[in-house]
């Protein structure tokens, strides 16, 4: 985005790509149909050290102007759920829609080109493994941690920290959590694998109604990967696992119930989830006969029930990274380095996270759009 905006300028523009092809991380992407935008994406949907930062490129390049480029190159396209835009055929088609704009502007593509060394003086020398390359411009595109099995790496904080520029400490993000009891207990629920629910996830101030998703080491499905974001490990999360009904309602239809709360359960769950949290949560005896303030320990887990981050699924399972090169050191309207002229950084690399939903790709296309509108 950021080469196709300067080459729409006429700026002479070389992307050295380390990967065999471009866009790997798009390709596999919303189940292969890339969730390319979101219709509503706006700063309120990203977390980062200074939440106004991506404000200026989010106004200047939304959402609308990604999709008409879109709609330009014939690409069909649906909205899934809560304003996420995906490809009906193919994500292919976004990496296409990518090469075809960067050709028509004259842009120099080099892949499997890996940077070796590069220098400053009046203006950036590069050593690749394909030979020398000078320009006045660097932009940083490299993406961060998350699926270092396309080829993602430190490289981008390398090159801050050769420069001088701040990060803020990276984690991953979007990721699958490894929950512990709020009594320290490890996680019981390992059986459940496979088992998905409606639920709220709320952490940081932030909450996210979407389905959980049980798995063998702990807890992922959107609502989880959305709360990640705001819970780092050693960190709180609580959920609601009943969000249509009102604790008052559930404890006052407990003082009077002859089953127990496994049986109960059923009314709301499928038989295996109402098993074992009616085991974890609640003596197997009918409800009327626990004492008020087991039934309250009941529902409360039920409703609100907190939970400790103990562990994520890494940057192996995480969508995106979070942290990056810190904002303060960066020109929200350009993306340019306060103190090395010259030098930007765009995309993941820098300390903005989007929710999930298209919010990562939609920061991606504006903050291209800004570095290269300049450059």
């Amino acid at each position: 985005m950021c080469a196709r905006t300067a080459g729409l300028r006429g700026r002479t523009v070389l992307v050295l790509e380390h990967n065999r092809r471009i866009g790997k991380k798009i390709l596999i992407s919303g189940g292969g149909r890339c969730n390319f935008t979101n219709l509503h994406a706006g700063p309120e949907n990203y977390l980062s050290n200074n939440p106004h930062f991506c404000r200026s490129s989010l106004s200047r390049y939304p959402a609308s102007q990604f999709i008409e480029l879109v709609q330009q190159h014939n690409i069909a396209y649906y909205e899934k759920t809560l304003g996420q835009l995906f490809c009906r055929t193919s994500s292919r088609e976004i990496v296409d829609l990518l090469r075809t704009e960067c050709r028509g502007t004259g842009v120099q593509l080099n892949t499997e080109c890996a940077i070796e060394r590069i220098e400053r003086t009046d203006r950036f020398h590069l050593q690749t493994n394909r030979g020398p390359v000078e320009c006045e411009s660097l932009i940083v595109a490299t993406g961060a941690l998350s699926f270092p099995k396309l080829g993602a790496t430190d490289f981008g904080y390398r090159i801050a920290e050769q420069f001088n520029v701040p990060i803020i400490e990276p984690r991953p993000g979007l990721v699958p959590l490894v929950p512990r009891l709020a009594d320290g207990r490890h996680w019981p629920f390992g059986d459940l694998s496979g088992n998905s629910l409606d639920c709220i996830a709320s952490a940081g101030g932030q909450s996210f109604r979407e389905n959980l998703l049980f798995t063998h080491h702990g807890l992922s499905g959107p609502a989880i990967l959305q709360v990640s974001n705001y819970c780092a490990p050693g960190e709180s999360f609580t959920l609601n696992l009943l969000p249509e009904q009102s604790p008052k309602a559930l404890l006052e239809d407990a003082r009077t119930q002859r089953l127990d709360a496994a049986r109960w359960l059923e009314a709301w769950f499928p038989r295996r989830v109402a098993s074992a949290l009616g085991e974890q949560f609640a003596p197997a005896k009918p409800l009327s006969q626990l004492k008020q303030s087991e039934r309250d320990q009941l529902v409360e887990h039920l409703c609100d029930w907190a939970l400790i981050a103990a562990d994520t699924g890494g940057y192996a399972k995480a969508e995106v990274t979070v942290g990056g090169v810190d904002t303060a050191a960066l020109s929200s309207k350009t993306m340019e380095c306060r103190t090395v002229p010259g030098l930007y950084f765009i995309g993941e690399v820098v300390d903005v996270t989007g929710w999930l939903g298209g919010y990562n790709f939609q920061w991606a296309w504006a903050s291209g759009h800004a570095a290269g509108e300049v450059i």
